[in-house]
């Protein structure tokens, strides 16, 4: 996809903003007109919008409740139809996607609080990461992905490890003065 600096999305200071991650990911990804798409960690909800604007059936959330307050109005503002909902992860999300995106929180730092979640990975910078990648199973379609944002920041040899089990590849990266991000995308291993 390209992203599309001319939508309207609204901010707020307890959301994490659109930045260099989001525009990467947007980038890095592409889907189809009717692909069912679910987005965690859905924060501002420009991602999850500009898969609506291709045509996809999405559905996002957020822990954050001023998150998914501010997606919904942004969606809105946008003119783009999408459910959505306040979860942990997995733990208010029902139905099967065919694409699974998570810009995790990916910074190894452990701190708590609500804004916190939005960037704080824990000690290691896999944040929710396992716990997307086990949960799957009962969210994908049969042939289905996962795409989601990672950081050379994080314990990449825990990130590797942890990837072992499936099929990966990158679909972007961009390198900072201080870090390299990747877009991978992530499949059960055939």
């Amino acid at each position: 996809m390209r992203y599309d600096p001319g939508l309207e999305i609204g901010t707020d200071p307890e959301v994490y903003p659109p930045s260099e991650d989001s525009i990467l990911f947007i980038e890095s990804l592409e889907v189809v007109p009717g692909e069912r798409v679910l987005e965690i960690g859905c924060g501002s909800g420009v991602v999850s919008i500009h898969c609506a604007k291709a045509g996809c059936a999405v559905t996002c959330g957020d822990i954050n409740p001023r998150a998914v307050e501010l997606a919904a109005r942004n969606a809105e503002a946008n003119g783009v139809r999408m459910t959505v909902v306040e979860t942990d992860v997995y733990s208010n999300v029902e139905g099967r996607f065919d694409t699974i995106l998570f810009n995790l929180p990916y910074l190894p730092v452990d701190e708590d609080g609500l804004l916190a979640k939005a960037w704080s990975g824990g000690p290691d910078g896999l944040g929710p990461l396992p716990e997307l990648l086990e949960g799957a199973p009962g969210h994908i379609s049969d042939g289905g992905r996962e795409v989601v944002v990672v950081s050379s920041l994080m314990d990449t040899a825990e990130l590797w490890e942890l990837l072992d089990r499936y099929d990966v590849r990158s679909l972007g990266e961009l390198k900072l003065f201080f870090e390299k991000l990747s877009v991978l995308e992530i499949r059960p291993l055939q």
